[in-house]
């Protein structure tokens, strides 16, 4: 049996994403996935957005994913820790997969040490400062009586309305990878900002849907994700290096 020594990355994977046509395929894809990496990993950190869209109500809980809970489930029951960090799109997780599948909830950046090294971790949505108008609507989608409200509607409708707009935000054309300059996004700012008050060693995000692997500062490397939707790619840390992978359809890693 192989040692489990691994720690694994993931993000951005937007299960039942209604404006994309191969959900389940992308959901096979990824529950084989986690039953690949689970001979050899000793964390799992799921970094955001790991669905298009999470409702809890007191009674009920979004339709779906049930291969995706029962994977993780069988992790945690086999004592590896698995981390959800609420993303943009999934932040309304509230008590059921803690109960149900024994992940620790994430609701805010985490800066922990693994294998000697210092990680920041966050799905890196409002961590730039300069996006106002993001910033305003996060406030509103935890306003603790907002969600209240939104939780009186029907179940139908009320996952109808995101879904519809969830579609919307979706259909909004990607930046190419040449479009794409890391050095000039908020989040890698960010980091550096906060590289004068502390060393970290990682700043791993998900949130942009590219990935990127960039030194910062002196000593420190930048990552970013990527997703589930062009890339599929995921990160792995051996507790000496730090890998940015893909798979490819077929689920082989490249």
């Amino acid at each position: 049996m192989a040692e489990k020594n691994k720690i694994y990355f993931v993000s951005d994977v937007h299960l039942g994403a209604p404006a994309l046509k191969n959900n389940h395929q992308r959901e096979l894809l990824f529950a084989k996935w986690l039953d690949d990496i689970s001979h050899d990993v000793a964390e799992l950190y799921l970094m955001g957005d790991i669905f298009d869209f999470w409702w809890e109500y007191k009674k009920v809980v979004p339709r779906g994913f049930t291969r995706i809970i029962g994977m993780i489930a069988n992790l945690t029951d086999q004592g590896i820790p698995v981390h959800f960090f609420t993303g943009n799109h999934d932040l309304w997780v509230f008590d059921y997969l803690p109960q149900e599948a024994g992940v620790v909830v994430h609701r805010h950046e985490l800066i922990t040490t693994l294998n000697g090294k210092k990680f920041f971790l966050a799905h890196g949505d409002g961590l730039d400062a300069t996006d106002k108008g993001y910033l305003m609507l996060k406030k509103i989608f935890t306003s603790k009586r907002l969600q209240w409200l939104y939780s009186r509607l029907h179940p139908n409708f009320a996952l109808h309305l995101a879904h519809s707009w969830s579609k919307e935000s979706r259909n909004a054309k990607p930046l190419t990878e040449k479009e794409f300059k890391v050095k000039s996004e908020g989040m890698y700012q960010f980091a550096q900002s906060f590289l004068e008050k502390e060393q970290i060693d990682y700043f791993i995000f998900g949130h942009r849907h590219q990935m990127a692997h960039e030194d910062i500062g002196s000593n420190s490397k930048f990552i970013l994700l990527g997703d589930w939707i062009r890339n599929f790619s995921y990160g792995v840390f051996d507790g000496e290096k730090f890998e940015l992978k893909k798979i490819d359809f077929e689920g082989h890693s490249r």
